[in-house]
């Protein structure tokens, strides 16, 4: 078994870090935003609904994320620079403290990059059944890339991590659109 030093040990934390944080990112904006444009699009066919739902699913989601980022890595920020005092080991350790604006950048950026395949795939198309071939199909590439990125940065397996995010994206469009289709149906 190969020895990893200390800093390299750090470097491949921080690397999986980002990764996480990036591929998360990339996919919950693709998967919530086609979800609520299936949703949208099972009560309401029309295609101005459906993009605005899937425009204000991208602006509302991307807030979120960033928020959620900034408030996450402002919680390790706090706990690692206690930890510094504790330790008074201070001007070394200060220097690969996390940012959490670049934090929150960077999940915004991620998220609307996600948001921005159905919504485009779906933005132009009038004919409904059409418009929803095309988000899930749009979708349904990018799941599988984003699995297969996160997969060759993280040194996995491929088709695994595609497959699993493709299951899991078409999952949760298929339940948003069926719960929504039951309250069209009945007239909820």
């Amino acid at each position: 078994m190969t020895k990893i030093d200390k800093n390299e040990l750090e470097y491949h934390v921080k690397r999986a870090q980002w990764l996480r944080a990036a591929v998360l990112g990339a996919n919950d904006g693709l998967v919530s935003t086609a979800s609520l444009m299936m949703g949208v699009c099972a009560v309401k066919p029309e295609a101005r609904t459906m993009v605005l739902s899937g425009l204000a699913g991208l602006v509302g989601g991307a807030c979120s994320m960033a928020i959620g980022e900034f408030v996450s890595v402002c919680t390790q920020l706090d706990v690692e620079l206690s930890q510094i005092k504790r330790d008074k080991a201070g001007d070394e350790k200060e220097k690969g403290l996390p940012n959490p604006f670049q934090a929150a950048s960077a999940s915004a950026l991620a998220f609307s990059a996600g948001a921005v395949v159905p919504l485009l795939s779906g933005a132009f198309i009038e004919d409904h059944w059409v418009r929803i071939g095309v988000v899930v199909a749009a979708s349904s590439v990018a799941l599988v890339v984003f699995g297969a990125v996160g997969a060759c940065f993280g040194k996995s397996a491929v088709v695994k991590a595609s497959v699993r995010v493709l299951l899991g994206g078409w999952a949760a469009m298929l339940v948003t659109y069926g719960v929504l289709r039951l309250f069209a149906t009945f007239g909820i």
